[in-house]
């Protein structure tokens, strides 16, 4: 029920047209008509807990892809949302009933008569489908049409409750400007190159010592030894018999692919008569306007006029002049079934002409492959007997068609290609197996199977250093350089904004200053002999700030930088401030030069506006609904069966 008027009947619609009684495996609730929980005086069902469950479910399936039983959605709390929702709409039912808010018959006969549904083969509303649905969902007509009328009344409720939420105009006048703002700033990436020396080339102790401060970085992954057994339908595809008619069947029962006539990507515009069309015809040719836009001044999209792939023989006698076409245009005046039209050519498919001879190999594989499908179906019971048997899968190996094979198998590893763990079935089991599971015949989804022995498990153990002492020292070299260079990018920011800051001169260096100045006076100095004025600095080259980029959007991107370098870009909160940036093992050094307060007039900028404004009316929309629907139960008083509750979970599977 939280949102926009997302309805408890579109849930219920849902579970009746998509899943049905068996869509879960739920048995029959019609033998229990414990109430699962109350609302002030409202009442919820066993029955309507089970429905909203099972539309909770679907829902969750068809955002994820894959089926959920009833243990998982109660592990990820399916079950509660479906408890949440059903209490919802109890609380807003109470209140309604408590302030008299109801609609008239008319408004649930339109609701009924309107939804597919109740649809019959003519694609009218049927009373005797109407009837049948209900019966088989187990729902009296009475109860569903009450059920209607207080879903609209709860609706009646929602939207008053919901009128007066506006966006506040402050909050989405800084949300523009936030979001539109511009900046313009130089980048720098620094490298290797950068350096002042290159990185000192370290000792084997600095290197054994980086090798074990570092163990996760050289540990060897678990490994586990398999012997396993297999048979997949390309190992047979060779030596099945494939028959010459069965292959010309095949061919035939597919000859569209292999046989197809010239189409063209056309769109057909009608009018109501031959004089409009060509007066229609005459504006496009004088470059006056164009189909698109001739379909949209009479309501019409591209996709209402959209006739698809078409051969000559599809478009009847629009056929020749379309197909006279060289290139993309308009052609007619010419008549249609639906009267006279325009004809938009947008595309030149070519014929498709592969004769038998040519596909016969590709089809011969194909048949084979699915022959041998079969086949290996029809010997699965005997090799699941000999490994029941006792068999080992050395004897399979010997006995049957199977390949008998080894791996060390790692979760981490690389699967090669035509190996047994490019398949996720064999991986999925090769990382629950044990060492006291017994062999068993599994199936891959291309109709293959095997059976795997686990032989070993070899734990993660540390890799000596004389095996990876390359590695290591890489490692170190990489480390090392990206330290320097995190301290050179430090210096050269404090260095920018020393040079954008009046008065601020950068301190020199131990290295630049001269030894007899860091002690106070030099050997030999007398109080009656004035230190020698040093000579006058020669002022710094410039900067190298890199590359300029004005106008970065938030969000925006530089061309091959990394995405966290514009993020930081937008973080610095003066011109002439300076950020180091770390990412992807790269250091980059960002200067802000300027920041450009968003643009708040023209078209662009209002749809903007107008976009955080929807979004922010319906994040108040959802809080202030939330809030209202538990300031109800709060004021109704609530009550949960437990047990009735539990009931309905453990049915559905």
């Amino acid at each position: 029920m939280r949102g926009k008027g997302k309805s408890t009947i579109v849930w219920l619609l849902m579970g009746m047209l998509v899943l049905g009684l068996g869509g879960f495996g739920v048995t029959n609730f019609s033998g229990g008509t414990a109430d699962i929980g109350t609302v002030g005086d409202v009442s919820i069902s066993s029955q309507d807990y089970a429905r909203t469950l099972r539309a909770e479910m679907q829902d969750f399936s068809a955002r994820t892809g894959r089926q959920v039983t009833g243990a998982e959605a109660r592990t990820i709390g399916i079950d509660q949302a479906a408890l949440a929702r059903l209490y919802t709409g109890a609380a807003l039912e109470d209140e309604a009933n408590r302030l008299g808010v109801s609609v008239g018959d008319k408004a649930v006969a339109d609701q009924i008569t309107a939804s597919q549904a109740f649809r019959g083969m003519n694609g009218q509303f049927d009373r005797n489908v109407y009837a049948d649905v209900l019966k088989r969902e187990g729902i009296r007509e009475a109860e569903f049409e009450h059920d209607l009328r207080m879903d609209q009344a709860r609706l009646i409720l929602q939207q008053a409750v919901l009128a007066g939420v506006t966006a506040p105009e402050a909050v989405t006048a800084r949300s523009q400007g936030w979001l539109m703002e511009t900046r313009d700033i130089h980048w720098r990436e620094l490298t290797a190159a950068d350096l002042a020396a290159p990185i000192a080339t370290p000792d084997d102790a600095t290197l054994e010592a980086w090798h074990k401060a570092n163990a996760d970085r050289f540990t060897a992954p678990e490994i586990r030894k398999i012997t396993y057994v297999w048979l997949t339908p390309e190992m047979l595809e060779g030596e099945v018999e494939v028959d010459e008619q069965a292959l010309r069947d095949l061919y035939e029962s597919r000859i569209d692919e292999f046989q197809r006539p010239e189409r063209r990507m056309v769109e057909r515009l009608v009018f109501p008569t031959m004089a409009a069309a060509e007066e229609a015809k005459a504006r496009i040719d004088r470059g006056e306007t164009s189909i698109e836009a001739l379909a949209a001044e009479r309501g019409l999209s591209l996709n209402d006029i959209d006739l698809g792939e078409v051969t000559q023989a599809e478009l009847g006698a629009a056929g020749e002049a379309v197909f006279a076409l060289e290139q993309p245009g308009v052609a007619g005046p010419a008549s249609s079934d639906l009267g006279p039209a325009l004809f938009s050519m947008n595309a030149i498919l070519e014929p498709v002409d592969v004769p038998f001879e040519q596909a016969r190999a590709d089809l011969r594989i194909e048949a084979a492959v699915d022959r041998a499908r079969r086949v290996i179906e029809d010997k699965a019971g005997e090799f699941s007997d000999l490994l029941a048997g006792g068999a080992t899968l050395e004897d399979l190996a010997k006995e049957t068609e199977m390949k008998l094979g080894q791996i060390d198998w790692s979760a981490d590893a690389e699967a090669a290609p035509d190996s047994i763990d490019a398949y996720p079935e064999f991986r999925q089991h090769a990382a629950q197996a044990t060492e006291k599971d017994f062999p068993e015949l599994l199936t891959f989804d291309d109709g293959g199977v095997f059976a795997m022995r686990l032989d070993a498990i070899q734990p993660p153990a540390l890799i000596p250093f004389a095996e990876v002492r390359d590695r290591v020292a890489e490692d170190w070299t990489r480390n090392e350089t990206r330290r320097q260079l995190l301290a050179l990018a430090e210096e050269r920011k404090l260095a920018a904004e020393a040079a954008v800051a009046p008065g601020i001169e950068p301190a020199p260096t131990a290295a630049t200053v001269p030894v007899a100045q860091a002690v106070g006076a030099a050997v030999g100095n007398t109080a009656t002999t004035p230190p020698a004025a040093p000579p006058e600095a020669a002022a710094p080259p410039a900067a190298d700030r890199g590359t300029p980029e004005t106008n970065l959007a938030r969000g925006g991107f530089i061309n091959g930088v990394p995405q966290d370098v514009v993020a930081q870009a937008f973080q610095i909160k003066e011109p002439g401030d300076a950020e180091v940036v770390d990412a992807d093992g790269r250091v980059f050094l960002v200067t802000l030069d300027k920041i450009h307060p968003a643009a708040t007039e023209g078209d662009e900028a209002s749809q903007i506006r107008d976009g955080i404004s929807a979004r922010l009316v319906d994040s108040l929309h959802q809080d202030v609904f939330d809030y209202f629907a538990r300031a109800l139960q709060a004021q109704s008083g609530t009550t949960i069966n437990q047990t009735a509750v539990d009931a309905v979970n453990a049915q559905v599977q």
